[in-house]
């Protein structure tokens, strides 16, 4: 017998989270966290056998991350307006068809258009699933049960999609996207029969405001992308960056007069959580650039395969593991700013040191350790700055901020690879205006200027963790005030 009958009722699992449902919503998130992971590490076969060009591969990382962060909101809206259940079921079927055609692209142009519909189905997807979590196991052991299962995902993720990636990746390229075909068809018939749809009731959902966000973030990462190939003096660069800047200043205005904005400017009212953001922003940059740039260094420049380069990265994932469970210990006694800075300045010297490595570089013992050093600092951010976004707000207010945080996050990625890919461009062809085309063909001199191009954005990455260490370094949150919003976070979790 139940001890709560009313938990009946509510809830359709009391008692324990092992079953179908928890399968359904932990696979969506897998399936997610692993698309990220195995693309960076198909690149070099990318350009290789699609005839990728450096903005092309960069576009394909930038076309998924910036619909995926830019229409995360609008997808959570989509979700309370429709049913999650719903939204869940749209937003994976919308992945599942785009994996399909990204695994038949032909070339450069079919498949950056098929990232960019992957990016919005994850988005749609993505937001709704944590939310049925709560709607789904009653408050108690199932739900703590089911919250760590779907937390764990991003762990299994990030590190098995380094080697699955790897593995399919020297198969057949094209395997890294088909995987997801069956993933994805597993997971919207279970939720068919698994999920039970959450009350909704339709509200506005700015659209406007977020297809507005998304183009003139677009439009930007394009000029910058685009601009070393085409000219700064084009007339196509010219109108993507002068129309990014407008559509930019025409959503700040639109969000002004909009009843239900997608950023409620009331969010950025304390000056320490602007901080944040921006801090959050620079960090998600610099793991986005360092990951992608490390991946192709691996492999152009050491001549690593697939697999190879993902088992050697793993060091990283761990590194980042230790970090974010000793860091949310430290964070309970030693205030922010200083746990935060401290990991901007060796984090800041371990990139630098990286962008001293060319193709002599042993694996062990430097890279081995060069990785897990910054792989743990990374770990000590992005655990610290999420808990400073909720310092000192209610209970009604934690969902709402953690989503403008989680937006943050995933929008540095894109920004980082879309910019810094033409600055990686502009320094390689300085030094060997031949190092632009397949590596396999390319001479030792050539592979030395790629190199040079990779590492040179380390530097760029080593100065931009600096600025973050001193912007951090302004926050003026407490121990205390960190653990209520660690407690508060938690509690948001279970109700």
């Amino acid at each position: 017998m139940l001890d709560n009958p009313a938990a009946t009722m509510q809830y359709p699992v009391t008692k324990r989270a092992f079953g179908l449902a928890i399968l359904v919503l932990s696979g969506l998130q897998l399936m997610v966290v692993l698309d990220g992971t195995v693309m960076i590490l198909a690149l070099p076969r990318l350009q290789e056998q699609l005839g990728l060009s450096s903005a092309g591969s960069a576009w394909t990382v930038t076309a998924y991350g910036l619909p995926f962060a830019g229409l995360m909101l609008l997808g959570g809206r989509l979700g309370d307006s429709f049913g999650r259940k719903r939204m869940l079921i749209v937003g994976v079927s919308l992945f599942t068809l785009a994996s399909a055609l990204c695994g038949t692209a032909q070339n450069e142009a079919w498949l950056i258009a098929a990232r960019a519909l992957q990016g919005t189905g994850a988005a749609i997807a993505a937001p709704t699933a944590f939310a049925l979590v709560a709607s789904t196991y009653a408050p108690g052991p199932a739900r703590n049960q089911a919250v760590a299962i779907f937390g764990s995902m991003v762990g299994i993720g990030s590190v098995g999609g380094l080697v699955i990636g790897g593995a399919l990746t020297q198969v057949d390229w094209r395997w890294i996207f088909w995987i997801n075909v069956p993933i994805g068809l597993l997971i919207v018939w279970g939720a068919m029969t698994q999920l039970r749809d959450t009350e909704h009731r339709r509200t506005g959902l700015d659209a406007r405001g977020a297809v507005l966000g998304t183009l003139a973030c677009a439009a930007i990462v394009f000029g910058a992308t685009e601009g070393p190939e085409l000219g700064w003096d084009s007339p196509y660069i010219l109108t993507a960056v002068i129309g990014g800047l407008i559509l930019m200043v025409v959503f700040v205005l639109a969000e002004r007069d909009v009843p239900n904005p997608l950023l409620p400017w009331s969010l950025f009212d304390s000056r320490d959580r602007v901080i944040t953001f921006i801090a959050i922003f620079l960090t998600s940059g610099v793991l986005g650039a360092t990951t992608f740039f490390v991946a192709q260094f691996l492999q152009n420049v050491l001549g690593y395969s697939p697999l190879t380069a993902g088992l050697a990265s793993i060091p990283f994932t761990l590194g980042a593991g230790v970090g974010t469970a000793v860091a949310s210990k430290l964070a309970l006694y030693v205030q922010p700013r200083w746990l935060l800075l401290v990991s901007a300045i060796v984090l800041s010297a371990g990139l630098a040191f990286g962008s001293t490595l060319d193709s002599s570089a042993e694996y062990f013992p430097t890279l081995l350790i060069l990785l897990s050093v910054v792989g743990f600092c990374v770990g000590t951010a992005i655990v610290i700055l999420p808990l400073c976004v909720l310092v000192g707000v209610d209970m009604a207010h934690i969902g709402p901020l953690s989503a403008v945080g989680q937006m943050f996050m995933n929008m540095g990625t894109p920004f980082a690879v879309g910019l810094l890919s033409p600055v990686a461009l502009s320094k390689t062809l300085s030094l060997d205006k031949g190092a632009t085309g397949k590596v396999s063909e390319m001479n030792p001199h050539q592979i030395e200027a790629l190199s040079s191009g990779y590492t040179f954005v380390l530097l760029v990455c080593a100065i931009g963790t600096a600025v973050m260490g001193l912007i951090a370094l302004t926050l003026r949150y407490t121990p205390a005030q960190l653990a209520q919003a660690q407690h508060a976070q938690d509690e948001a979790q279970k109700n």
